[in-house]
């Protein structure tokens, strides 16, 4: 676990006690600054809101309002066990046929991954449709969420139709999904995606760490292979102050 980071002290040294400025906005806005020019580096730890409190000479109220503002706009994340911290940098991702493992990894973060639900069920009709397979017929079901450099950006459900459905869960610890598939031989060559936005629903808000019903980047990913057969239909949400889609228009 990171230690606390405890901030220079001309951070707040211009802080206006008397004036009409709220002292939260204040604090707020000169922590705000200091997370944005990497004087509080990304990934940091703050101190606990007594001793920010003890340290500025105010109310413990004001300073865990001051926090509040920054996590409200995706700065700083709340962490159970960990206490707050700020958050890395946004995740850009161009809308190409690539992994969102891959492309942390090319743009120097960290993936990580934590698996949900690895299991093999009986494909629903609306999941056999997609697969282009008979309703019915097994399929791997695959839910994960997806960190980068510790911050948790993505929840990742998955559909595999045979011969894919022995994929073991150790497999996905440490590698992408196209990454397993591709050194299974399998060629990815086109997909069909939709990207939308929804409220988080369900436990993705606790997994994602944002507030309860707050606004999610969604993608729906149908995958097929060099010989035009199915190989993966997905389903992922994104926390949408961290990550980001790219794409270059080019008039016709």
């Amino acid at each position: 676990m990171s230690s606390e980071t405890i901030w220079p002290d001309e951070v707040f040294s211009d802080l206006d006690r008397n004036g009409p400025v709220p002292l939260y906005y204040q604090v707020a806005s000169r922590l705000e600054r200091a997370i944005r020019s990497s004087v509080i580096p990304a990934g940091s730890r703050l101190e606990n809101e007594i001793s920010i409190a003890q340290r500025l000479g105010m109310s413990r109220p004001t300073v865990r309002r001051a926090i509040q503002e920054l996590v409200d706009k995706g700065l700083l994340v709340r962490r159970r066990g960990i206490g707050t911290q700020v958050v890395q940098g946004q995740v850009s991702r161009p809308v190409e046929l690539t992994s969102l493992y891959d492309d942390l990894q090319s743009t120097s973060h960290e993936p990580t991954t934590r698996t949900l639900l690895h299991a093999i069920i009986p494909a629903p009709e609306e999941i056999a449709e997609q697969l282009r397979i008979a309703e019915g017929t097994d399929v791997l079901h695959l839910r994960r969420v997806r960190r980068s450099d510790g911050t948790p950006v993505a929840i990742l459900e998955n559909y595999l139709p045979a011969p894919f459905t022995d994929i073991a869960e150790d497999d996905l610890d440490t590698r992408g999904l196209y990454q397993v598939l591709r050194a299974r031989g399998v060629a990815i060559r086109v997909a069909n995606q939709a990207i939308s936005a929804r409220r988080a629903k369900g436990d993705e808000a606790d997994l994602l760490g944002i507030s309860r019903g707050g606004p999610v980047l969604t993608t729906e990913r149908v995958v097929f292979n060099d010989a035009g057969e199915v190989v993966e239909y997905g389903i992922h949400c994104y926390r949408p102050d961290l990550y980001r889609f790219e794409t270059t228009l080019v008039a016709k």
